[in-house]
């Protein structure tokens, strides 16, 4: 029995301690891990740097990044309980009476890269849902992970839960991935959270259904009918808040009508801002074919001019990855145009991109940001790491 399919089978017995979990059980958890994290603080720092030998801004943690994933926790145990939570139900014509409500799916693997802060969101919404969780980080961040995971099963422990609910697999090299992706009977579903290479390996080996969280390329619209300073503040915020994240805006669409595009444009550039686009009357380098499609997680903004509305949602359904297009206009008309013409997971009006956040949308730590269409789209919470049961309730009633 390889580590992985060992870690994998324990995890598959604690699920069944960790489905039929009250909820209060589960925040006493939850909460008692936001605790541990802060009174454990300087460990895991002391850690993390051993990591930041790689020189990796999605590594680094700090004491307020530390708080920001304590304060997930508390968010995610101050939410309510999906588990249980009857969706539909009816009585049928000879009087036995249908729900159909959540339940835990069991146990989720997560695979992803860099941020160990994924370690401890993937655990708290896992928990929260009533799953056990494989956790699968990058070999940069395996000092961290490592840390975190101790401390997470420490508490499992002394609340007298299984600590085989969340369990960090190697990171040596990939056939932990592989192993874990292909793990049918064992895992349930497994969800990849990094950039495009990460995921297509995960989706294209997997044999255990996944959940594509997909790559950001993200375009903010700025009609003719734009406020200049919203389109201002809206694009700067998308593009330079922070690069490395998948909701950075990362195409920007403006009308050949715009009467502020070069404003607009030499903003970026004095924030310090790397323009590719072609025939833009601030400095910029030509625009290649893949610039069109490119998550650049840096510095830099693919520009183009468009004719109008229609030409830029034709630009966002060849080019984007479906995860977040925004507009930025007032027309009211052309508004509407874009919200039903572009087809993504989440779609801003007069809005930053930055948006695109589970916390933000007041689910607390996201698991992920799913651009598929099946089961779960957009931001991913405790909802969908749910599945569903039909329960039938009768009398004694049988089938001609």
């Amino acid at each position: 029995m390889t580590v992985v399919t060992e870690l994998a089978t324990k995890a598959r017995a604690a699920s069944r301690t960790i489905r039929t979990l009250p909820r209060t059980k589960k925040d006493e958890v939850l909460r008692a891990a936001a605790v541990a994290l802060r009174n454990h603080s300087e460990e895991i720092l002391a850690a993390n740097e051993v990591d930041l030998v790689v020189d990796d801004d999605r590594l680094l943690l700090t004491p307020e990044r530390i708080e920001g994933i304590a304060g997930g926790l508390e968010q995610v145990a101050s939410l309510p309980d999906p588990v249980g939570e009857v969706i539909e139900g009816h009585t049928m014509y000879n009087g036995i009476h249908m729900t159909k409500r959540r339940v835990p799916i069991g146990v989720i693997g997560m695979v992803y890269e860099a941020r160990p802060n994924v370690t401890v969101d993937a655990f708290g919404i896992a928990f929260k849902a009533g799953n056990a969780v494989l956790l699968r980080g990058s070999k940069t961040a395996r000092n961290t992970n490592e840390a975190l995971v101790a401390l997470l099963r420490s508490v499992l422990a002394a609340h007298g839960l299984p600590e085989d609910a969340v369990s960090l697999l190697p990171s040596d090299d990939h056939s932990s991935v592989t192993e874990l992706v292909t793990a049918r009977g064992l895992v349930d579903l497994v969800i990849p959270r990094g950039g495009a290479g990460l995921i297509n390996a995960v989706v294209t080996q997997a044999t255990v259904p996944t959940i594509e969280t997909g790559t950001g390329n993200c375009h903010v619209y700025v009609d003719a009918t734009a406020d200049p300073a919203k389109a201002r503040d809206i694009v700067l915020n998308g593009k330079t808040r922070r690069v490395s994240v998948c909701n950075a805006t990362e195409t920007l669409l403006v009308s050949a009508f715009y009467a502020h595009t070069e404003e607009l444009l030499r903003a970026l550039v004095d924030a310090g801002v790397t323009l590719h686009g072609d025939g833009l009357p601030v400095e910029s380098v030509p625009a290649t074919e893949k610039d069109w499609a490119e998550e650049y997680l840096s510095m830099d903004l693919a520009v183009k001019i468009v004719r109008g509305v229609d030409e830029a949602i034709e630009h966002i359904a060849r080019y984007s990855s479906g995860h977040t297009d925004a507009i930025v206009a007032q027309d009211a008309d052309t508004i509407d145009t874009f919200v039903d013409g572009v087809d993504s997971a989440v779609v801003m009006v007069n809005a930053s991109t930055a948006f695109t956040d589970g916390e933000q949308f007041g689910m607390g730590a996201e698991i992920g940001i799913s651009t598929q269409k099946l089961h779960a789209r957009g931001p991913m919470a405790l909802p969908e790491l749910t599945t569903t049961t039909w329960t039938l309730r009768g009398n004694g009633q049988t089938r001609d």
